[in-house]
């Protein structure tokens, strides 16, 4: 077994990452401004809407699982994160997407490896990697400090299965 330091190091911080996201949607108290915003967390286990074939996403150079993800007809290079309880989304890629948000829209703080942040609640038309497709997928767009957007649990979650083995990932929908 081979250990890459620079690979661990970089896990760990996407991993210290994910779980702050995840520490700050469990304890956001509710707010009226926010009541048509799905809830991210509640939308995970929400209709399992889910079509296509198995997909396959191998194992990158950097030790990474990156897939070309179909986002409402917008190809977007997205990190797979099993620790990322939303899809969370860059604001450069949420432009390419076309949700204009303005400031008055992040109003939630993410706590991050690198400190807080402040992101927006959004819901996605669809999500497909390679065929597996997900309905109405719930996400975050952060307003700065992500350096590239995550497939998190709020599609991975709603997969009947996926499973990693150490030359990649399979998405079974």
């Amino acid at each position: 077994m081979r250990f890459d330091l620079q690979s661990a190091i970089v896990m760990g911080i996407a991993t210290a990452s994910s779980l702050s996201v995840a520490w700050w949607l469990t304890h956001q108290e509710p707010r009226a401004a926010a009541a048509a915003v799905p809830d991210p967390v509640a939308m995970t286990s929400a209709g399992k809407a889910s079509a296509g074939a198995p997909a396959q996403i191998a194992r990158a150079a950097d030790g990474h699982y990156w897939a070309e993800a179909d986002i409402d007809g917008r190809s977007i290079r997205v990190l797979v994160d099993t620790g990322a309880s939303v899809v969370a989304l860059t604001r450069e890629d949420a432009l390419r997407l076309g949700l204009r948000l303005v400031p008055s829209d992040f109003t939630r703080t993410v706590e991050t490896a690198s400190g807080p942040v402040m992101a927006a609640a959004v819901e996605l038309d669809h999500v497909a990697v390679a065929g597996a497709r997900i309905e109405n997928v719930s996400a975050v767009v952060v307003e700065e400090g992500l350096p590239h957007s995550l497939l998190g649990m709020s599609y991975l979650g709603r997969l009947s299965a996926f499973e990693a083995r150490p030359s990649g990932l399979t998405l079974r929908p």
